[in-house]
């Protein structure tokens, strides 16, 4: 049997490959590079430390993420990321309840705001590399009642910044700035950087049937 979390990325060795992470966006984008891998997510401290920026949060978290669940599977490469929303300096993490959602939205309305991604990828024999993507996000104006018609889809639960732009949050978006799938919340750019990092460059996988 094939073991699905296996990939090869080099033409000598298979790699194991962990999700450190339950998000099914993380996992599509995965799926669509054509990289196997279980799942396995992380429980950690999410809170914000006095004077940490939004870049050493983002990473910092990440970073321990993938410590964690490094732990549970030696010999494994264990992937893990965190995103949150970024206006005027301010944090913007999940929203408590739906009150939350519909007044962090009202703040970005017609305006821009900066998503920030941490990625950490912990080696099988120890050790991780992490890094940091940045995506500018702009929204087009809108009022109260369009974001509270928003929040009632319940998509921005769960969500940094309360809205989902791979989702319907994408209609509050006029444009990005940088790569569209640091917003999603796993940069393809910084996870192929952090593979040639540590001596695996992806490689193009073949077509399904060929």
């Amino acid at each position: 049997m094939t073991d699905r979390s296996r990939w090869c990325l080099n033409d000598e060795v298979s790699m194991r490959l962990v999700l450190a992470s339950a998000s099914p966006r993380r996992t599509a984008i995965l799926d669509t590079l054509g990289l196997p891998h279980e799942v396995d997510p992380a429980d950690v401290d999410e809170s914000l430390r006095p004077g940490e920026s939004a870049e050493q949060y983002v990473k910092r978290l990440a970073e321990a993420k993938a410590a964690v669940v490094a732990g549970r599977h030696v010999g494994a490469f264990v992937l893990a990321g965190d995103t949150t929303v970024v206006r005027d300096d301010e944090i913007l993490g999940k929203p408590a309840d739906d009150d939350e959602a519909v007044a962090m939205l009202c703040s970005l309305a017609g305006r821009q705001h900066r998503v920030l991604s941490g990625l950490a990828l912990a080696m099988p024999g120890g050790g991780i590399h992490a890094r940091v993507d940045e995506a500018r996000v702009f929204f087009r104006s809108f009022d109260a009642s369009l974001a509270r018609a928003y929040v009632a889809t319940g998509e921005p639960v769960g969500k940094a910044g309360a809205y989902a732009i791979q989702g319907q949050g994408g209609a509050l978006v006029t444009r990005v700035e940088g790569d569209y799938s640091t917003v999603v919340g796993l940069s393809i750019a910084g996870l192929v950087a952090l593979l040639e990092a540590v001596g695996q460059p992806y490689r193009f996988q073949g077509a399904a049937g060929a």
